[in-house]
């Protein structure tokens, strides 16, 4: 039996209907009344809905769910604003642009425009910065700095796709709407079709650039050809109008594509080159100021801004390119965070000495202060050998001590020098394995892949020179 006297210390259970009575429940002085947790449950929910930076509006996600609008759910639309989110993202294309000195004054910046969602942000977003030089340009006294100008290309791929005619007439004469709809300055608009890299007639030089194309038997080759054909011809007509900078809409989720695509292909040397801000290995710059911008926030801004798109030559990759695009693709949809993930993972290899702005234009004391030079762990000339090129995918080539990868030792003619001077990748998968194949193959290349293997030929031989001199017997010995 249970005891029932209090002072009872032998540790003898009670019965539990006295117990209660003695010892009744006590309440915890930090346990919240019901009422107070609902309202401290709704202050959560509220902040929630409030845009993480001005913390004033309301997210992207809960206005547009209010409004009975599109699907916004996820990623940045849960945190920002619409307006926050919009400068946010022009923050990062202009300090893109400004960090990596990407657009002087003096420049007149031409801009690839392919009418999809990548290349309209890119328009728009260099057409307002172009918009605010201009404003400031007016309102200067003296008006020192000029106002860099903008041209809109879109190279027509009709000759190599299945596009009809006036499907792609309807796409172009929208291109113009958009680019016409933009405020002054007035930015020209070009048209060029792919085959334009050779220098002759229509139908000849169409004939020509299929019969390269099916000279091709793999499939991602061909993709990487004609990839290289397109740069190309964004070279070729900013050198005929006078443009200084080429400007692609590149962005993060792109390059993450191409970074397993070019490790894939064992492209792993070059691979630096092609993923930085800045690209000078081309007579005209190539610029990728949307490097650090995801697709969905750019597909977001399209949709809030209502900037049209016009989607042509949108056809599925294949091949190795398909496959990567595919697994990259399902990786963001089970952690957002991927596509940014190998982007800055590949962003730790070290850029190439051409993968900075040159210091050599006549604003740079003026605009020193409009702009941070970012600063790279390049390698400097005096550590790196002068590069040598593909002349297919213009990749760098690694030139080892003592000779080369590459032997010109059996190029008697520019056309063999081609064929020598490629890299492992191009070789396996562009070049054909067939000695008359591949001696047709190289004569159907455009004359610029041409000279610039007479040019790499050249290169090549002087720096094997340079390193055997020290055992060179001079004219004066025997």
């Amino acid at each position: 039996m249970a005891c029932n006297s209090g002072t009872c210390q032998s540790g003898c259970y009670r019965d539990s209907s006295n117990e209660a009575e003695e010892h009744p429940p006590v309440k915890i002085a930090n346990e919240a009344p019901n009422d107070v947790a609902n309202g401290r449950k709704s202050t959560e929910q509220l902040s929630i809905a409030v845009c993480v930076k001005c913390k004033v509006n309301k997210t992207i996600a809960v206005a547009a769910s209010a409004e009975g609008g599109g699907d916004f759910s996820g990623g940045d639309s849960g945190r920002f604003c619409a307006d926050c989110f919009r400068s946010n993202l022009y923050g990062k294309f202009r300090f893109a642009v400004t960090s990596n000195a990407m657009i002087s004054p003096s420049d007149n910046v031409l801009v690839a425009f392919s009418g999809g969602t990548c290349s309209r942000v890119a328009l728009q977003f260099t057409h307002e910065m172009q918009s605010k030089a201009q404003k400031n340009f007016d309102a200067s006294p003296d008006r020192a700095l000029p106002v860099f100008g903008v041209g809109v290309v879109f190279i027509d791929e009709k000759a190599i796709s299945a596009v009809s005619s006036d499907e792609l007439d309807g796409a172009i004469e929208k291109m113009k709407h958009i680019v016409s709809d933009l405020a002054p300055p007035v930015k020209q608009f070009h048209v060029v079709p792919t085959e334009a890299i050779y220098s002759l007639k229509a139908g000849d030089a169409k004939d020509r650039l299929n019969e390269l194309l099916n000279a091709v038997s793999d499939v991602t080759g061909k993709e990487d050809l004609l990839e290289h054909l397109l740069m190309l011809s964004l070279q070729k007509i900013a050198l005929e109008y006078g443009y200084t900078k080429v400007l692609l809409g590149t962005c993060t989720s792109r390059i993450a594509c191409h970074v397993l695509e070019a490790t894939v292909k064992g492209r792993g040397y070059s691979l630096a080159a092609d993923i930085q801000y800045v690209d000078t290995r081309w007579k005209i710059p190539v610029v990728l100021p949307l490097r650090d911008c995801l697709i969905h926030e750019l597909n977001m801004l399209c949709s809030l801004d209502s900037l049209m798109t016009v989607e042509v030559f949108n056809g599925t990759r294949a091949g190795i390119n398909g496959l990567v695009s595919s697994f990259v693709k399902l990786l963001q949809e089970e952690n957002p965070s991927r596509e940014s993930t190998i982007m800055r993972t590949a962003g730790k290899l070290t850029p190439f000495h051409f993968n900075r702005m040159s210091e050599d234009n006549n604003y740079n004391d003026q605009v020193a202060s409009q702009r941070r030079q970012k600063k790279y762990s390049l390698k400097t000339n005096d550590a790196l050998p002068p590069e040598s090129f593909c002349p297919i995918c213009s990749s760098p080539l690694k030139i080892f001590t003592f000779g080369t990868s590459i032997s010109f030792d059996n190029a008697k003619t520019s056309l063999d020098a081609i064929g020598a001077a490629c890299c492992a990748s191009c070789h396996f998968q562009v070049l054909p394995k067939d000695p008359l194949s591949l001696e047709h193959f190289i004569s159907l290349l455009p004359p610029s892949m041409v000279f610039q293997a007479e040019d790499g030929d050249h290169l090549s031989q002087r720096q094997l020179r340079e390193q055997i001199e020290d055992c060179l017997l001079s004219d004066n010995e025997d």
